[in-house]
């Protein structure tokens, strides 16, 4: 219980902060349609019935990033999500790779500092539930656009069904809900494919695990809790991108999905990233209550302690495996890019 209150704290006061940012995003491609086709797309795509196709089976995977300075070697997987919910992961090459490695640098994280003890933990969960909800009292239909909550109504109906308390909810713990359940229905999922079972080679081999984790210090959660519910959020623009991330992209993300899983290293370059996370995050971290508690700048601070850790990791061990998000690997101005203007080389698979 007490995990599941601090969990709820770090959705309510962080959001999504932790998510890497995507590269530039192109016009979305549909499902059917060929990356490389002249057609345009219909700028207001319509709900499809038939989810998109994902693969399943035992999967490859990507190939490994290679970061090197003499001979000491840093090798990155490059995680996905979502990806499909049915594949069986081939970690053949991740459990060679890890069992001859010094240390495992664990996937970038925010973590809650607190003094919370189990029965005060008990006592954060009825509050932090209330937080989802407007503080105000209003209702989705009082607070979205009219154009938006007929989008909303269409896609709840398909994805969550009855449900009358969510229009309770805040707009951003909307979005978030309806995109989970949308990723569910479409036969993929955003956790549980690849990070938990590094974890587990890694721990079967000895391999010191070094985290990733950005500490954020809050004395008294209840209080910041109480005083989050009765702030205001500006997330209508995280509900209006993940409304269209629902509508538009899902075939985007099926094929995203599939390209990782057979290793399709291409594929994943040409298709478009839409990443609503980003716009949902700020919603929390651009708050005037997210500056008070120090957690509006977590992006950069997650880059330094990750590039602090690869750099100290590369120094002291003959190899080192590391976990990072693919489009982070793939953006021009990413982690990797900083690694290569210090005088690392760096080899994609």
């Amino acid at each position: 219980m007490r995990a599941m209150a601090c969990c709820l704290l770090a959705v309510v006061l962080c959001g999504a902060a932790h998510a890497q940012d995507a590269p530039p995003s192109r016009a979305p491609v549909a499902a059917t349609q060929s990356p490389d086709s002249d057609a345009k797309p219909d700028p207001k795509p319509s709900i499809v019935d038939l989810a998109p196709v994902v693969v399943s089976g035992i999967q490859p995977g990507p190939g490994l990033w290679r970061v090197s300075k003499g001979d000491h070697v840093l090798w990155i997987l490059g995680t996905q999500s979502p990806l499909p919910r049915r594949i069986e992961w081939d970690t053949s090459v991740v459990e060679r790779t890890l069992a001859q490695s010094q240390a495992l640098i664990e996937m970038p994280s925010v973590g809650l500092g607190t003094d919370v003890g189990f029965f005060r933990g008990l006592t954060l969960l009825p509050t932090a539930l209330r937080a989802r909800r407007n503080p105000d009292g209003r209702t989705l239909a009082d607070i979205v656009p009219p154009a938006q909550y007929a989008r909303w109504q269409v896609l709840k109906a398909r994805y969550i069904g009855a449900n009358r308390g969510i229009e309770q909810w805040r707009p951003v713990f909307a979005a978030l809900e309806l995109y989970d359940k949308a990723i569910k229905r479409s036969g993929m999922t955003v956790s549980g494919v690849v990070g938990p079972k590094v974890m587990r080679i890694a721990r079967r081999n000895g391999v010191e695990t070094i985290p990733v984790k950005v500490e954020v210090a809050i004395d008294d959660p209840r209080r910041a809790l109480k005083e989050f519910a009765a702030s205001p959020l500006d997330d209508l623009d995280c509900f209006r991108k993940t409304l269209d991330r629902i509508e538009g992209d899902l075939g985007n993300m099926a094929m995203r999905a599939n390209a990782w899983s057979v290793g399709d290293i291409a594929a994943l370059r040409a298709l478009p990233v839409e990443n609503q996370f980003v716009t949902c995050s700020a919603a929390f971290t651009e708050a005037g209550l997210a500056r008070k508690y120090g957690i509006d700048d977590l992006q950069s601070q997650i880059e330094r302690k990750w590039l602090a850790a690869a750099e100290a990791a590369l120094a002291r061990n003959r190899s080192t495996f590391a976990l990072l998000p693919i489009s982070q690997l793939l953006k021009a101005d990413g982690y990797l890019s900083k690694l290569e203007a210090k005088g690392y080389v760096v080899e994609a698979p």
